[in-house]
Parts: C-alpha cells; sequence; structure tokens
C-alpha cells in the first residue's frame, strides 16, 4: 500500500513538473522597447476585470539569444500579447523559447498548457490575418491601429476562452467560460474580430510560430523569419566564423 501510494506521489509530482515547465528550444534576451500598430482595448479575462490596456503589436528589442532563439536577429521584433495575467516588461530579461501549444506560462492559470488544437487555431488565425505594416515604430493609419487592436482580442479569445458549442461560434463581446476563465473585450473592433474568428475552419494558411515566454512577465507571440531570411542570417553568421579563424 505504502508502495503504491509513494508511486501516485512521484506520478503527481511529474504531472505537475511537466505542467509548470514547457520544453524550450532557446532563449532570447529582450525588453519591450516601444509599440507598433495598436490601442487602448477594455478587457475581462485573465484574472482581469474592466482593464484598461494595450492591444496590438509590442516592439521589443532583443539583444541576444541561444540555439533557437537565434533564427531571430538582434534589434527591433514585432510580437503579440498571448499572456493576461501578467504584465509586459521594459527590463531585460531572458525568455524561453518555446511552441506556442506549451504555453502561457505559467499554465496555471488555464489549468494547463492551451494545447494543440487552439495553438492550431492561433496559427490560422496568423496565417490568413497578420499583417506584417503593423510592425514598426513609425506612424499608422486608423485602420491599422484597429485592425490590429482586433487580431489581438481574437488571439486572447482562442486562448482563454472554451471552445464554442453553439452556432454562433466565437464572440469577444460575450464571456462564455464558467468560473474564472473566459474572455469578452470592449473598446474595439469586435464585429472584425469576430469576423476573422468564425472564418477560421482548418483550411486557411498555417503560420509557423513561436512564444517567448517568461514566468514573472508577459509572454509574446512571434512568427519564425522566413526560410530565406534564416539562410541568410546563418551565412552571416558562417562568414564571421570564418573572419575570426582568418585574423585570429
Amino acid at each position: 500500500m505504502a508502495k503504491a501510494m509513494k508511486i501516485v506521489c512521484i506520478a503527481a509530482v511529474l504531472t505537475l513538473l511537466c505542467m509548470t515547465k514547457a520544453s524550450s528550444v532557446g532563449t532570447v534576451e529582450l525588453a519591450v522597447s516601444d509599440y507598433g500598430a495598436g490601442g487602448a482595448v477594455k478587457i475581462w479575462g485573465g484574472g482581469r476585470s474592466g482593464l484598461y490596456g494595450y492591444g496590438g503589436v509590442y516592439m521589443v528589442d532583443k539583444t541576444n539569444g541561444t540555439n533557437e532563439g537565434n533564427i531571430w536577429s538582434d534589434g527591433l521584433l514585432g510580437v503579440m500579447c498571448m499572456d493576461l495575467p501578467e504584465a509586459a516588461s521594459r527590463d531585460i530579461a531572458i525568455y524561453d523559447v518555446i511552441a506556442p501549444k506549451d504555453g502561457p506560462v505559467p499554465v496555471s492559470f488555464l489549468g494547463g498548457p492551451m494545447g494543440t488544437t487552439k495553438a492550431d487555431y492561433v496559427r490560422e488565425l496568423w496565417g490568413r490575418y497578420f499583417d506584417h505594416s503593423w510592425v514598426g515604430t513609425g506612424l499608422f493609419t486608423q485602420q491599422q491601429k484597429n485592425d490590429s487592436e482586433a487580431f489581438n482580442i481574437a488571439l486572447w479569445e482562442i486562448i482563454y476562452e472554451d471552445f464554442p458549442t453553439s452556432s454562433a461560434g466565437w464572440d469577444v463581446t460575450v464571456d462564455g467560460t464558467d468560473g474564472d476563465l473566459g474572455f469578452r473585450c470592449e473598446l474595439a473592433d469586435t464585429i472584425t474580430a469576430n469576423n476573422w474568428l468564425n472564418s477560421l475552419d482548418g483550411t486557411g494558411p498555417m503560420a509557423d510560430l513561436r512564444s517567448f515566454a517568461h514566468d514573472g512577465n508577459q509572454d509574446f507571440l512571434i512568427e519564425v523569419p522566413e526560410p530565406m531570411t534564416v539562410t541568410i542570417l546563418g551565412l552571416a553568421g558562417l562568414v564571421l566564423v570564418r573572419k575570426r579563424d582568418t585574423t585570429g
């Protein structure tokens, strides 16, 4: 009996560790630097109740990386918030690079990572509707700001709501999940967000995404650069290595 209880306890500990530590494929060192297209939205979700917060693209300044974190060059990167319980930080910190299905970190609020099905909805949302013109530090049109906000609230809807069970589908204006979970929003283009969400049927382009995860800071979602960009970065690295070899 005691041996059986011990096995159960070990299994419980291993399960807890799996829930709290996502599989990292690298790290990035970064801090929030500026804003891309976006603006203020009012949200209920992630433990927030009527919070006026930022919806849209964050510009983060990456200063270092390891392993897969080096896919992205150092400098300003455009990312999207996927983590409502935690705040964005302007302090430099090291983030794990993980698959979106394994986050957001910590997974305790959701009771576990979002999982593959939700991550696939996110990948299709990004593949269909993310607009790279939202990324940058210049001036943006009001339409770009509105669309970027709508995209972010659609992203939060997928992560924090249960899957729709009615023919009405996703609705960012209604919290359709019991308890602390769920999501709804005001002061944004909710019609566009709902139209985008309810167009997701698994047939659209699926973006290749990663999460920058930090237990204590807001987690971010980012697209993996196109293969040609990665190849160029790799060739640049080889040139640097050869240069060091010839001058060392």
